[in-house]
């Protein structure tokens, strides 16, 4: 399970002023009318019971076994970070959780739960086996799909219930096998919705919870009091490895669409917006004459895409998403997520000091300029090197802004040129000398006109970073 261990400060402590007027007293003396002991002995057995009787059964263990090379120190002392001792290696195993949503068998989880692994096996509560097959498998939101088979069985599943229906106080339960002792209820509250600054995946807009959640509980099942899934656990904050009250799930509504893409086509289709977005701090608030600090500001429009077709212009600042209020881009990520590609969603925006409602329909990124991926050849600082064109659907796959343009390195042979000079994957070529590199085709141009040159020029960025350097040969 992942864990972030981050410094956690002590709460301050709230002191209750005395209540001193007549209308504080009334108002203490209702509040302590409205304590009272259980009044009867069904009161007292109120239980969570009934809600872990039916959740029980249709949350699994996940374990995955991977092989993983063993280092060995002499062998680090003398050839450095990364050196893999030959014949030494040992399989590793690692448990997590999983909520069945079909009968038939299928279940999901966390990718950290699968990632890597030679072999997967799926416990039932019931103590039976079953050997998984990973339908989909998401770095990106953190999930995978699997799928067991039973024969002509069914098998318990949770239906989906929308976290969007959830509100802060709200009683939740989470249910996983936590540090590996077996299927452990908790129970507690919503503490937050629509975390987005948890920096876990590229879809953050997480559930926060105090139920317990520890090592062994991702993957597993987040449910409200009538036993439906709003979430699957998948994070804590943490200083020492075990629950300090601050769980993380990952909302329903994107879990139902991944399984949706699992069990449709195989993959996940994205639909993206076509525009750079902006947090509207206090200070761009006060520049934008906004009464508060509120939405996103539309600082880019891509020429043609989905929010250049639905009418949004430079300079909007998007408050909401079909009534789901939005912060920063993580949150309009996140709700388009959760659309199928043709699906209609509601912007509303702040435009010239009024509001207003546009219609936005969810499209896939396209995929033009193709990939042509090549491997640089001629005798240049660049040998070694495979290049691919950037397009919007490229850059979305790599995780890098859909506007980004251009020829980006996506390996580095290993003793060529290139990696003698230190180029690396994800680096993005910007210019020979005084050229902009545009495609891969202009590359390969550019390296032919320069064929024999002992001097080269040339500036990449590499993350926020441009870099320019000259290379002799």
């Amino acid at each position: 399970m992942s864990l972030l261990r981050i410094l956690i400060l002590a709460p301050a402590l709230l002191l209750a002023a005395p209540a001193c007027g007549q209308n504080d007293t009334q108002q203490l003396a209702g509040s302590e009318a409205q304590k009272r002991a259980p009044q009867s002995v069904t009161e007292v057995k109120l239980s969570f019971a009934p809600v872990a009787k039916r959740v029980g059964p249709a949350v699994v263990n996940v374990n995955s076994t991977r092989v993983v090379n063993q280092r060995a120190s002499m062998l680090d002392f003398f050839f450095g970070e990364g050196a893999q001792p030959r014949g030494r290696q040992r399989l590793a195993q690692s448990l997590g959780s999983g909520v069945i949503v079909q009968e038939d068998g299928v279940i999901v989880t966390n990718y950290h739960v699968v990632k890597g692994a030679q072999e997967l096996t799926v416990s039932l509560p019931d103590r039976r086996e079953f050997d998984a097959e990973v339908l989909l498998a998401d770095e990106r939101t953190d999930l995978a799909v699997l799928k067991i088979d039973t024969g002509e069985e069914t098998l318990p599943k949770l239906d989906f219930s929308m976290s969007s229906n959830l509100e802060v106080g709200d009683l939740v339960m989470a249910v996983g096998n936590p540090f590996g002792v077996g299927q452990t209820v908790t129970q507690g509250i919503v503490s937050a919705l629509a975390r987005t600054d948890v920096g876990l995946t590229d879809y953050s807009f997480f559930i926060q919870t105090d139920a317990a959640i520890n090592p062994g509980n991702s993957g597993g099942a987040l449910v409200d009091l009538n036993g439906d899934l709003v979430g699957v656990n998948t994070a804590i904050f943490s200083r020492s490895g075990g629950s300090n009250g601050i769980g993380f799930a990952i909302p329903s509504e994107l879990v139902q669409r991944v399984v949706e893409s699992a069990l449709e086509d195989g993959k996940i289709v994205r639909p993206w917006l076509g525009a750079r977005l902006q947090t509207v701090t206090p200070d761009l608030a006060a520049a934008l004459d906004l009464s508060r600090p509120q939405g996103v500001l539309v600082s880019e429009i891509y020429q043609g895409g989905p929010a250049d077709e639905a009418g949004l212009e430079q300079g909007d600042v998007i408050t909401s998403v079909d009534g789901s209020e939005v912060y920063d881009e993580q949150g309009v990520r996140f709700l388009l997520a959760t659309r199928r590609i043709g699906e209609d969603a509601a912007f509303n925006v702040i435009r010239d000091g009024g509001s207003r409602e546009i219609g936005f329909r969810a499209e896939a990124a396209p995929e033009k300029p193709a990939k042509d991926e090549r491997v640089v050849e001629s005798a240049s600082p660049l040998q070694g090197l495979k290049v691919a064109n950037l397009s919007p659907a490229y850059a979305d796959e790599l995780g890098l802004d859909p506007l980004d343009e251009g020829v980006i390195v996506i390996d580095v042979a290993r003793g060529s040129a290139a990696d003698y000079f230190g180029f690396r994957p994800g680096d993005r070529l910007i210019s020979l000398g005084d050229t902009r590199v545009e495609s891969t085709r202009n590359l390969d141009r550019m390296l032919q006109r320069l064929e024999g040159a002992k001097s080269w020029p040339i500036t990449i960025e590499r993350g926020d970073r441009q870099i320019s350097r000259t290379f002799r040969l």
